[in-house]
């Protein structure tokens, strides 16, 4: 009976062994990070059932709750700096095209802008044209487009546009602040993380937050500079001088003269071209009119040196 006693309560303290173990590893399978505030082990236990939308502001303990800042409505954008994109085109017409350009380029430095891209050529009666783009400051725009019309002799096309941005700017800004605050707390969880496949998951989210930070600063720093200097397309051609025939009597003549050159040459152009391509039938004609000649003068020798009639 005492064997029996002994073996039974062995039996016993074995399952009661096992039972407690099973239960301590369950635990430890639920639990994310193992770290000193129980909020944040919580926290990982949720992304295995759901994903964590970190784009939205979450206020904890007031930390961040004041940091994220409302997007004004469309009463209150009318009364702050707008961001509007100005571009002019100017067709103009000048005198001399590389004086025109010089008092441009000036016009544009003194003004805080500068040369972005020129091209010029020259037309067939050696007149210059070409363009010029020039970037300068939104506040020196309109002084500028007054400086190149009195540049130019006449102006014959002249166009402005502007593209308000304001709302697109003010929208990346709020957007750039959230994700600011996603950041700080991607960094905060991955100080804490202990685990390895928490590192790994962190890691993923903070560079796909800091990749869309990124692009976030880029379209703003691209508004921003198409916004403060404004972008001006001037075309120029130079006048077209009309000299008078009685001044130019000698160009006429030389003009006259050449003509006259150019109808000789190219009329004996034209029969050295006629006969030399026409060789072969030439030949063959000459040939058939040789051979008619011969016959004709050989029939007309044969009547002429037929028999003659007797004399009485």
């Amino acid at each position: 009976m005492k064997k029996q006693a002994i073996f039974a309560f062995i039996i016993c303290f074995t399952f009661i062994l096992f039972g407690c173990s099973h239960e301590s590893k369950s635990e430890g399978g639920q639990v994310g990070i193992d770290s000193g505030d129980p909020s944040i082990g919580e926290e990982f236990n949720q992304r295995n059932d759901q994903e964590v939308d970190y784009d939205e502001p979450v206020e904890e303990d007031g930390a961040y709750a004041d940091e994220v800042e409302k997007v004004p409505d469309e009463g209150n954008i009318s009364n702050l700096n707008r961001k509007i994109i100005y571009t002019a085109y100017l067709e103009i017409e000048v005198k001399d095209y590389e004086q025109a350009f010089d008092e441009i380029s000036r016009h544009a430095t003194n003004n805080g802008g500068y040369v972005v891209e020129s091209s010029m050529s020259a037309t067939t009666n050696n007149q210059m044209k070409g363009q010029v783009t020039v970037r300068i400051p939104q506040e020196h725009f309109q002084t500028f487009l007054d400086q190149v019309k009195n540049v130019s002799n006449k102006v014959k096309k002249s166009s402005v546009q502007g593209q308000d941005v304001t709302e697109e700017y003010i929208d990346l800004e709020s957007r750039l602040k959230s994700k600011r605050i996603v950041e700080d707390r991607l960094l905060n969880f991955m100080e804490n993380a202990e685990k390895t496949t928490d590192l790994l998951a962190i890691s993923k989210d903070l560079a796909e937050v800091q990749e869309e930070i990124e692009s976030i600063i880029g379209r703003m720093n691209y508004l921003k500079n198409r916004a403060d200097l404004a972008t001006v397309t001037i075309f120029m051609s130079e006048k077209s001088v009309q000299i008078s025939s009685k001044l130019n009597t000698w160009e006429q003549t030389k003009d006259q003269f050449k003509k006259s050159v150019n109808f000789l040459l190219n009329t004996f152009s034209t029969i050295i071209v006629f006969v030399i391509g026409g060789l072969p039938i030439l030949f063959f004609v000459g040939i058939i009119g040789i051979g008619i000649y011969l016959i004709v003068k050989k029939r007309i020798k044969h009547k002429k040196g037929g028999p003659k009639e007797p004399e009485p």
